[in-house]
């Protein structure tokens, strides 16, 4: 026999009573992660999960390259110099145990690039890191208090944004190998992250600085100041939090146009140290033996190279659409 709709009813606002609601348990964080907006449109674009897993993959190769690489290329030991210029393991002459090929120090070409990819990656993230410390910062000083402050670090901008961004990595790891021309590896890194962070750091500082007038004339930054909360407080505890959206996604493109332009300084010349060798190292050793027919040494580490740098850009651009309220 079916029950009287009036009964439903009464269930349901029985359900319904705050009693009831206050017994039933809150979802967690990750609970709240999978069932929002964000997780569901990851799942829902197809580029997003194929950028993010390559990118992955390319870090996790680069990390644990130690364990991954099947041979190590800069132990001395293990070189073989009868093994050198093996073309990749499908072509006539190839063998299984260089799946890519070899160079001609017998260095087995995949392992490098693994090793390459860590030290291209290093340096990538450091100078977005510093970048970001810098712009964020210097971002908030002049959107916050303005006048002449934001009148000096704007036109500090403009000077900075006159110049090409690799122009000034080029001058800077130029001058820093000239002072420094027997630097060690610790050092090396230091001069290309600079050089690679002192242009970077602009475009976070005009982002930082548009996003924090808006912020500053809101009622909460307005309550902060009533209250008598220091200015330092107010733009670390209460603007910070609410200009960092922007900021997540373009560090996300910029590491790999950092990675690029590590790759670039080391093709000509003034990058990493050649005892550590990057992407970039590797394109430019595989150059000069290009005309030789050693086509596996330009175009392996050329390809890991945009393959790195596309994965990164096009998960950016999905993280841009996915932190954009207009388009939800």
């Amino acid at each position: 026999m079916l029950a009287p709709a009036g009964g439903n009813a009464a269930q349901a606002r029985r359900d319904l009573t705050p009693e009831t609601a206050a017994a039933t348990p809150a979802p967690g964080r990750w609970a709240r992660f999978v069932d929002g907006d964000f997780w569901h449109s990851f799942r829902s674009s197809p580029m997003a999960i194929c950028a993010a897993v390559v990118a992955l993959l390319c870090v996790v190769a680069a990390l644990f390259a130690n364990v991954i690489a099947p041979h190590n290329p800069f132990d001395l030991a293990t070189l073989e110099l009868n093994d050198s210029m093996l073309p990749p393991s499908w072509m006539e002459g190839g063998t299984t145990k260089y799946l890519l090929g070899t160079d001609e120090q017998g260095r087995d070409v995949l392992s490098a690039l693994m090793f390459g990819a860590r030290i291209s990656l290093f340096v990538g993230g450091a100078s977005v890191l510093m970048s970001l410390l810098i712009g964020v910062g210097l971002g908030l000083l002049s959107g916050y208090f303005g006048g002449r402050l934001d009148a000096l670090i704007m036109r500090i901008c403009d000077v900075m944004l006159s110049f090409p961004s690799i122009l000034i990595a080029l001058l800077f790891a130029g001058v820093g190998h000239a002072l420094f021309p027997n630097a060690n590896d610790l050092l090396a890194f230091s001069v290309v992250i600079v050089a690679i962070a002192l242009p970077g750091w602009v475009q976070y500082a005009r982002a930082v600085r548009g996003s924090t007038m808006v912020e500053r004339n809101k009622e909460y930054v307005q309550a902060a100041r009533v209250i008598g909360v220091p200015p330092l407080r107010i733009m670390l505890r209460h603007v910070l939090p609410n200009v960092m959206g922007p900021v997540l996604v373009l560090s996300t493109i910029q590491v790999a146009v950092a990675i690029l332009a590590e790759a670039t300084l080391s093709f000509l010349g003034v990058g990493v140290s050649p005892t550590s060798p990057s992407l970039g190292t590797f394109i430019n050793e595989g150059n000069k033996q290009l005309f030789s027919g050693a086509w596996w040494l330009v175009i392996f580490p050329g390809a890991t190279l945009v393959l790195i740098a596309l994965s990164i850009n096009l998960f950016g651009d999905w993280l841009r659409d996915a932190l954009n309220p207009r388009l939800r």
